[in-house]
């Protein structure tokens, strides 16, 4: 009889991985929990109670448990007394989420003009072009996810890890912001829009590429404002 987990060769222990073909469940939950935060769905002040979500979402409790120690950890959700409660996304929120984005961007963009010469465009260019794929076939997702692979671009491009690793911290939230205010909008210009702020930086004029990626930064702020301030007030979910 052959183990299934595990076979031995030459008297060595080796353990049989099978890959991962779908995202765990913890990390699927969290996906559609943050979604649920930021669009209104789960109000502020609701309380979430494991036992109800793992029912609700056919999981253990583990992955309801990893899911809400990091949404706490992007500020969705908070510990009281009571346990865990929705925090909501406040437009306050945005406008810090943004400021912080700029100011992490700005010194990304800073330290990859610096670099220039060596630089490699391939990513970028390659995010552009599924942008445009996504804004061709109205996926909101794909165009979200293509959009801060092209942002995460000049982060990689600057060589600085821990700056990188600062962004990467937030891109989740991020990427359920935009995809959700993407979602019925024509996309074809915004990644015109990339594309033109692609060339700016690529041009090495520090300045004017700060100047540009403000503006592009503000423009995004203040459509997803616009749309989310919109969001209903939702019935009780759990």
């Amino acid at each position: 009889m052959v183990p299934s987990r595990a076979e031995t060769t030459r008297g060595t222990l080796v353990t049989i991985i099978n890959p991962l073909r779908n995202p765990p469940l913890g990390d699927q939950l969290l996906v559609q929990l943050r979604s649920l935060i930021v669009r209104g769905e789960l109000s502020v002040g609701t309380h979430l109670v494991e036992g109800k979500i793992a029912e609700r979402f056919g999981v253990s409790r583990g992955p309801v448990r990893d899911a809400l120690r990091q949404l706490e950890i992007e500020g969705l959700v908070e510990t009281r007394k009571r346990g865990v409660s929705v925090r909501g996304l406040s437009d306050k929120d945005l406008v810090e989420l943004y400021s912080l984005r700029g100011a992490l961007e700005s010194l990304a963009i800073k330290e990859a003009v610096a670099r220039l010469d060596a630089a490699d465009w391939t990513p970028i260019d390659e995010a552009l072009g599924r942008m445009r794929s996504a804004a061709a076939a109205s996926d909101p997702a794909s165009f979200a996810a293509a959009d801060l692979d092209f942002h995460s671009g000049f982060y990689t491009l600057g060589g600085n890890r821990w700056l990188t690793a600062t962004w990467a911290l937030h891109r989740p939230l991020f990427a359920t912001v935009l995809e959700i205010t993407n979602t019925d909008r024509d996309l074809v210009p915004v990644a015109d829009d990339h594309a033109e702020l692609s060339g700016i930086i690529r041009s090495g004029d520090v300045a004017a590429a700060l100047t540009a990626l403000a503006a592009h930064l503000d423009g995004s702020c203040d459509r997803i404002r616009a749309t989310l301030s919109e969001r209903p007030s939702p019935p009780p979910a759990f």
